[in-house]
């Protein structure tokens, strides 16, 4: 059973000159470490939900990973807040070279920020999938009458992994990263094929939100929020079509508006 990802909180509310007694429902954060054969690999702070997704999604987008083969046990110990991950082979790598930047030789592209997994994980997108501004809304309306926890409490994530006609599957975390490796553990773990799927997202595109895009191999990456410049000379470098602040009838396209279909 999944534990709620909210809680009921007592609180003072000021409304039209009155203090008054209520309660809140707030986000709920935890704290879960990885282990990785017996090493601590992250802490990574959470929302208490879909934990298995997100440490697969989260080990492969650090390129610990390709498949679920290569993970031989996974254990989960939500009462003390560890998770601990035998690999199918050792590597060959300590976690410290996970966190080391990566200078490319690239002509000033901006692959040169990537950090040394990225520049293993994070590839060029070839998706030909277009998609029209109609489902653009459409989608974007359906990410949000999904997310009933933001409704709720205005302080988590969204995600969803759609075709461009429809919602497949949502994630929800107080992490905009985090909400996105749930998605790409839920695919991995299923074996669901992404060749033209779309990303719907609620939160800012960060650099760090479109390089887990990229890894997890979509081509179109849908928003409500603004894209940052850095996340957009990447996603020009690879391949992705940031389509940003969706709200009511309107959005920006911001790269490869190819993919964009007004016929």
């Amino acid at each position: 059973m999944e534990r709620p990802v909210t809680s009921r909180w007592p609180i003072l509310k000021y409304e039209s000159g009155r203090l008054q007694e209520k309660e809140d429902e707030v986000a709920d954060e935890f704290p879960l470490t990885i282990r990785v054969d017996g090493e601590e690999f992250a802490t990574i702070v959470c929302s208490p939900s879909d934990l298995e997704d997100m440490i697969i999604g989260f080990l492969a987008s650090e390129g610990m990973i390709r498949t679920m083969e290569d993970i031989a046990k996974l254990s989960l110990d939500e009462a003390r807040g560890f998770a601990d991950v035998q690999l199918a082979a050792a590597q060959n790598t300590g976690k410290d070279w996970y966190n080391k930047r990566f200078i490319g030789s690239c002509c000033g592209k901006s692959r040169q920020f990537y950090f040394h997994n990225d520049a293993r994980t994070a590839k060029t997108v070839m998706s030909r999938t277009t998609i029209t501004p109609e489902q653009c809304l459409a989608l974007m309306r359906g990410l949000q009458h999904a997310s009933s926890d933001f409704r709720n409490t205005g302080g988590v994530h969204n995600a969803a992994l759609c075709t461009t006609e429809e919602l497949l599957t949502a994630r929800t975390d107080i992490g905009r990263h985090n909400a996105l490796d749930k998605l790409y553990g839920h695919c991995l773990r299923h074996r669901i094929p992404l060749k033209g799927k779309v990303l719907v997202f609620s939160g800012r595109v960060s650099s760090e939100v479109l390089l887990k895009t990229a890894k997890i191999g979509v081509g179109i990456l849908l928003s409500k929020s603004a894209p940052t410049q850095l996340a957009l000379q990447l996603a020009s470098d690879l391949g992705i079509t940031v389509i940003g602040f969706i709200r009511g009838d309107s959005f920006n396209v911001y790269t490869h508006p190819e993919r964009l279909s007004t016929v």
